[in-house]
């Protein structure tokens, strides 16, 4: 296990009451584990950001399967960009309507160019990328939960 570094952190106190509330409804155990997802998610922000390493991302678009050759275009898409997709996942919504969920992984300005070349295709009606890092060797992964959080 990694070694953990203890460390004082003053704020004020109704800012801290805010955050105690926000740890109960999602769950947290102490202040600790929060403060570390917190500075987690902060660094992978800052990488997606700045396009600096690894992600993965879901992107997921929502498009009018009866659009004359819309389905073709995002297959062909994805075809040529078969080293950087993880997975597909395609939703019948309705008799017009399709969902399609791609999972990509890769260097953050590769994966953020290709999801916008697929939003951004006439037919698309709505979509959107979520987007989180990749884990290095840099950055500790064990004491990340696998579970769900006030679980044991």
């Amino acid at each position: 296990m990694a070694k953990l570094v203890r460390f004082g952190v003053a704020m004020e106190d109704g800012l801290l009451r805010e955050f105690d509330k926000y740890l109960r409804r999602k769950g947290y155990r102490n202040r600790s584990e929060a403060i570390r997802d917190l500075a987690r998610n902060a660094m992978v922000q800052e990488a997606w950001e700045q396009e600096k390493g690894e992600v993965i991302a879901a992107v997921a678009l929502v498009y009018d399967h009866e659009k004359r050759g819309l389905a073709d275009r995002l297959t062909d898409l994805q075809h040529h960009a078969i080293p950087m997709i993880v997975s597909t996942l395609h939703v019948h919504l309705d008799e017009q309507h399709c969902l399609e969920v791609i999972v990509l992984r890769g260097k953050a300005s590769s994966v953020r160019k290709f999801a916008n070349n697929l939003l951004a295709i006439k037919g698309v009606l709505h979509g959107g990328i979520v987007a989180t890092g990749v884990p290095s060797t840099k950055i500790s992964t064990e004491s990340i939960a696998f579970e769900p959080k006030g679980r044991k």
